[in-house]
């Protein structure tokens, strides 16, 4: 698909997406999130697909966000940010909406989106030693487009005691 990432399809039906930025440990930028977008869409309209994969190159899953895109994104406009966060936002959902099981492999750091990259998985399978985190706090940012996703709603109408 580019260099940002890459996607690989066996013909027993299981694709695969790779975030291939491992110079830049896997942060994503407006393209990268663009390129997710066009490969889930793709994906989803497969019916021979049986599970998704999402895993990064490299020695980390992702470290969030490029900080070079998150620096040009000052001198964007109000409405140009909205449209921004709307992308992610679409990104996470769309993830979130796949309609076969979707699996995540982590290893080393799951940062800020890429921790909503993972919420929004079925299954995550980590190395011991991998680390997730919402960095962006730590700059007084909210991860208010990602935190959402952590949250599993509860079912309240489930009467059994398995809860």
């Amino acid at each position: 698909m580019s260099d940002h990432i890459r996607l690989d399809i066996t013909a027993s039906g299981v694709a695969t997406i790779t975030l291939n930025r491992p110079d830049k440990r896997n942060a994503f930028s407006s393209k990268t999130i663009r390129e997710l977008i066009a490969a889930l869409d793709s994906l989803s309209n497969q019916p021979n697909i049986r599970c998704l994969i999402v895993q990064g190159e490299g020695k980390h899953f992702s470290a969030g966000a490029d900080l070079a895109w998150m620096k040009s994104m000052a001198n964007n406009s109000r409405e140009e940010n909205i449209q921004d966060a709307k992308r992610l936002a679409l990104l996470l959902s769309s993830l979130d909406n796949m309609p076969m099981p979707t699996i995540a492999v982590v290893q080393g750091c799951a940062f800020g989106g890429a921790l909503g990259l993972l919420c929004c998985c079925d299954i995550v399978i980590g190395e011991e030693s991998s680390l997730c985190c919402f960095s962006e706090v730590k700059i007084g940012l909210i991860p208010a487009t990602i935190a959402p996703m952590s949250f599993e709603p509860l079912d309240l109408a489930r009467q059994d005691d398995t809860c």
